[in-house]
């Protein structure tokens, strides 16, 4: 292969793409058949194993036991018989394949891939579930998959993936005192919140770097999901060797050694060290300043809105509810921040909800340990068991309508935590502490910078759209009525709410119901079959529910247009049958037309009749034409089959069910 300058992320997935026989190693833009490491699933296992059993037909064997891992954690205080029962089901599943099972109550996955040792540098781990970029702060490749991606792992080892652009971004200096990671992340959100590192994955680097503790790079990688990107990785350093040492000496005390533990110290650096090479081609670097930084607050309801803590201070904005919890800041460092803020004998303010939760039974051990759990409770705060709980709208103390919360959790959508009545707000734990104990938003420190960043956007050499190949079964052409929702940023809970995600007695037909209730309820008396869907920049963007797309389906749209869409969502849609393109100017084009509906404040607009024009990759309306990119035969072919789990199965055996 040539040796052409690649970046870090390019370097890990050709450690992990099988079957690549062209003469240069992968790069972005690629699609690639990986072998993750690992790939994590949740309480969504149950709907992942009828699709692995339809692929793997009777002979229903998992091909590594050793690569999936089931943890238990977003519905676990749902007693009822029937997700009792699910969660049953599941268990015994894992422990007749001889899979790893962590029950409820044991913690947020991500927390527990991390504490199990199954994050290694320079492996790829996957997640179904969008905030699997987690796992970069180890120096590992962590990226989101969906459920039918996870049901083809278990069957084959593998997926297909489209290796994304990659963002250099470089961080300077150090984080002031009360400053943390979280702030790092939400002021890159704000700052840089037009799609500047969309669907791209994101490598950190600088020297601003090595001044971050695991628990920082922790939290940034989480969050650069709701940035917009779909991996956010951390070179692999003195501070992550220092942090992958206490975990193998705690899993050696607790009798479940590591087995990569005997190459930490001999090999760490031939084995795991990656580093991109100086030449290495971005899409776009981005500078940040780490000492300009503040506290910041986002929101209400909007992750690019950020404000610095002292500043909404002065506003005292009122608050009903406070959470500290969920994967992004639910561990020992953040509860102790938080329980500082209540030395001295301060309390809860009256009227205030302080809901905690640790990031896993680990965690909260260890905050007991300390006694920032007690002085926590002390002060009024409400536990709950270690997993998602409120952070996703499920289980106790969730925003009531009217409610105004404040969350240390990393999403902060319309109807996320509760009622799409209600708003939030995020924060880093100790600003959600002093909120709770002031009873509005408030910070420890007065403080305000201005935050200093920069973005770079470099040119590569324009590539000549030539007509695309059809492959046999699929349309060359579609023609429907334009069904246009104006909004950027529809995220998944608009298109298919919490509340019903984790229903497994839905079927596909009965997911129409359902179907954009939270973005717009008049969406179900609206839309029309063979209708396509257009709509504005960043669509799909949240959770990799994939509800969000056969919800879609379920309502007789067959392609969906967007000026720009979450590649997780495109996963999604491919691996179910439905045709994702990206045309802006089409977006844009309405835009203008509907200009007068825009200002009314209109969210579903039927619009005029569309052709895309699959071959010529350009889709028209009216008398204007408007180009797209085009859809890759590895995307046709998916659509033909009807999704990812009929066309692997096919290849397994096409009568699904034989020797494998």
């Amino acid at each position: 292969m040539s040796a052409e300058p690649r970046t870090a992320i390019e370097k890990m997935v050709a450690r992990h793409t099988v079957g690549w026989d062209a003469p240069r190693p992968p790069r972005a833009g690629d699609f690639v058949v990986i072998r993750p490491r690992h790939v994590m699933t949740h309480d969504n296992t149950s709907a992942v194993l009828p699709k692995f059993r339809a692929i793997a037909g009777a002979d229903d064997r998992v091909l590594d036991p050793d690569q999936p891992v089931i943890a238990i954690d977003h519905d676990i205080q749902n007693h009822t018989p029937e997700n009792l029962a699910k969660y049953a089901a599941i268990r015994a599943f894992a422990e007749r394949q001889g899979v790893r099972f962590y029950p409820p109550g044991r913690g947020i996955a991500h927390q527990v891939m991390i504490e199990e040792g199954l994050v290694t540098p320079g492996s790829l781990v996957v997640g179904s579930d969008s905030h699997a970029n987690m796992y970069g702060a180890l120096g590992a490749l962590g990226t989101p998959v969906v459920r039918t991606d996870a049901a083809a792992i278990w069957a084959t080892g593998e997926t297909w993936w489209q290796v994304p652009p990659q963002v250099r971004v470089v961080l300077h200096s150090e984080l002031p005192p009360g400053v943390t990671g979280k702030d790092v992340i939400l002021t890159l959100c704000a700052l840089f919140n037009a799609g500047e590192v969309l669907n791209t994955a994101v490598e950190f680097h600088g020297d601003g770097v090595l001044s971050l503790s695991i628990e920082d790079r922790l939290t940034i990688a989480n969050m650069t999901t709701e940035w917009g990107a779909l991996a956010g990785w951390f070179p692999f350093d003195g501070v992550a060797y220092a942090y992958l040492r206490e975990r193998v000496n705690a899993l050696a005390s607790a009798g479940r050694p590591a087995p990569w533990a005997d190459g930490l110290d001999q090999q760490w650096h031939d084995r795991y060290l990656l580093t991109a090479d100086p030449d290495a081609v971005y899409v776009r670097e981005i500078e940040l300043d780490l000492a300009t930084l503040s506290p910041h607050v986002t929101g209400p309801n909007n992750i690019g809105n950020a404000r610095p803590a002292s500043e909404l201070m002065t506003e005292q904005v009122r608050i009903d509810k406070a959470y500290l919890m969920g994967c992004v800041n639910g561990r020992l460092k953040d509860l102790e921040s938080a329980a500082r803020v209540f030395e001295g004998g301060r309390a809860v303010a009256p009227g205030v909800s302080f809901y905690i939760a640790a990031a896993s039974s680990e965690v909260e051990d260890a905050a007991r340990a300390s006694g920032a759990w007690q002085r926590l409770l002390s002060a009024g705060a409400v536990a709950l068991p270690p997993g998602c709980g409120a952070c996703i709208g499920l289980g106790r103390g969730t925003l009531e309508p009217g409610e105004v919360g404040i969350s240390a959790t990393n999403r902060n959508f319309e109807g996320r935590m509760g009622s799409a009545d209600a708003e939030c707000y995020l924060a880093n734990p100790a600003v959600v502490a002093e909120s709770a104990a002031r009873g509005y938003i408030a910070s420890p420190d007065d403080v305000s910078r201005e935050p200093y960043g920069t973005c770079r956007a470099f040119t590569s050499p324009g590539e000549t759209q030539t007509p695309q190949a059809i492959v046999d079964g699929f349309p060359s052409r579609c023609v429907g009525r334009a069904l246009y929702l104006p909004l950027d940023n529809i995220n998944t809970d608009g298109i298919y709410g919490k509340d019903v995600t984790y229903r497994d007695d839905i079927t596909r037909e009965q997911q129409r119901g359902h179907a954009m209730v939270n973005y717009d309820p008049a969406f179900r008396e609206t839309v029309n079959v063979g209708d396509i869907l257009v709509t504005g920049r960043n669509f799909g963007t949240g959770s990799s529910r994939e509800q969000a797309a056969t919800a879609l389906l379920s309502s007789g749209i067959r392609v969906v247009v967007a000026a720009s869409a979450s590649q997780t969502f495109q996963r999604n849609a491919f691996n179910n049958g439905l045709v994702v393109i990206e045309c802006p100017a089409l977006a844009d084009h309405l835009a203008g037309m509907f200009a007068q509906r825009l200002v009314l404040g209109d969210r579903t607009i039927v619009g005029p009749e569309i052709a895309v024009d699959f071959g010529a990759s350009s889709v028209t309306c009216g008398s204007a034409s408007f180009r797209f990119m085009p859809v890759s035969a590895v995307a046709q072919q998916l659509v033909v089959a009807g999704g990812l789990e009929p066309w692997v199965a096919g290849r397994l055996n096409p009568a699904v069910g034989g020797a494998r």
